[in-house]
């Protein structure tokens, strides 16, 4: 067994009709404006809106955006997302519960992959609102088959067109807009770019509007369901996966086994990363343990930042062979439902 230590010296919307979010180039907006200085003003509003969509659309990065924190972990690697997140946003006259789910997917491959299509599809039905999510001038199979669950689901939806800022010519994005209109009775569209930030403030209050009155459903200083430990098993999974090849992340699982506040006022975590095969436990260590190593850097400057205190962190990394295809393993992983 094998451990690894970082330094300790050492991140108006008509029932008949769709809102198209404005985005002339001279308008979007610079991503400096909280979402609450925009939107809905009346009676208190409260509910759920599930974020949604096929892997790898932003649904994360766009949570982040909204909050204005790195609440869920983000790589370019599509199904980063396992679990269902909940993030809150308060204003004086709503709270929006977003809850960030794995993209769904038309597959039935791995136990682990059967997890997250079933925890998406639930929040689907457990949602006052959907915000599907999508690329702009792109709407591939696998977006035809989250539109079908959602048709399914049928609760208000809204359209995100994300990514825009990948599209020059903005012009183009009317025509698009105009189609995907066709496919069903979306309450609203709105183009922005979650990764810069622009045009965001206008979705919060189009949810809202949508959202049934109701008192909080949370306290206001609450920011998500997740505790601290599940926040930290994710920021160590998130530099796992960005530094390490693309056939391993998804053997990959993060479990902390010690977590001790110390008298001069740190966190010490021990946490162990779990591997299915002994080969992968190599690579994860690297060459005289120096990925493991800069891997617990990277985790560690994080976790002090999402914690607001300094940390210590210990990595392991064990070997459970097919842990991803085996219900106990999973279960026993925080995978719930299976």
């Amino acid at each position: 067994m094998m451990t690894e230590r970082p330094d300790d010296r050492h991140e108006d919307v008509e029932d008949d009709e769709i809102e198209v979010g404005e985005f002339e180039e001279a308008e979007i907006d610079d991503g400096t404006e909280s979402p609450h200085d925009y939107g809905y003003s009346g009676p208190h509003h409260a509910g759920f809106a599930a974020l949604v969509g096929r892997p790898n659309v932003g649904k994360s990065t766009l949570l982040n955006a909204l909050l204005g924190t790195k609440l869920s972990i983000v790589t370019p690697k599509p199904q980063t997302t396992r679990h269902r997140i909940l993030g809150l946003l308060n204003a004086p006259d709503y709270q929006i519960a977003f809850v960030d789910t794995p993209g769904l997917h038309d597959s039935h491959g791995r136990m682990l992959n059967q997890y997250m299509n079933r925890s998406a599809a639930a929040s689907l039905e457990d949602a006052d609102v959907i915000v599907f999510v999508i690329e702009a001038l792109t709407f591939a199979p696998e977006d035809e088959y989250v539109l079908e669950r959602i048709k399914r689901a049928a609760r208000p939806t809204i359209v995100v067109i994300n990514k825009v800022d990948r599209v020059p010519d903005k012009r183009r994005l009317l025509p698009f807009i105009n189609e995907l209109s066709k496919r069903y009775d979306f309450k609203a569209m709105i183009p922005l770019s979650a990764y810069k930030e622009d045009n965001i403030a206008a979705l919060p209050g189009v949810i809202a509007g949508l959202l049934p009155e109701s008192p909080l459903m949370f306290p206001a200083e609450q920011l998500t369901d997740r505790s601290p430990q599940f926040r930290a098993t994710e920021i160590i999974r998130e530099k796992l996966m960005l530094r390490l090849q693309e056939e391993l992340p998804y053997g990959l699982n993060v479990e902390i086994e010690r977590w001790e506040p110390t008298e001069d006022g740190r966190i010490e975590i021990s946490a162990v990363i779990w591997v299915e095969r002994p080969g992968q436990k190599a690579i994860v260590i690297g060459e005289g343990g120096e990925l493991l190593k800069a891997v617990g850097r990277a985790a560690r400057l994080s976790l002090n930042d999402a914690l607001g205190q300094r940390t210590h962190l210990e990595l392991w990394v064990k070997v459970k062979e097919n842990w991803a295809d085996n219900a106990n393993a999973l279960r026993a992983f925080g995978y719930e439902g299976l």
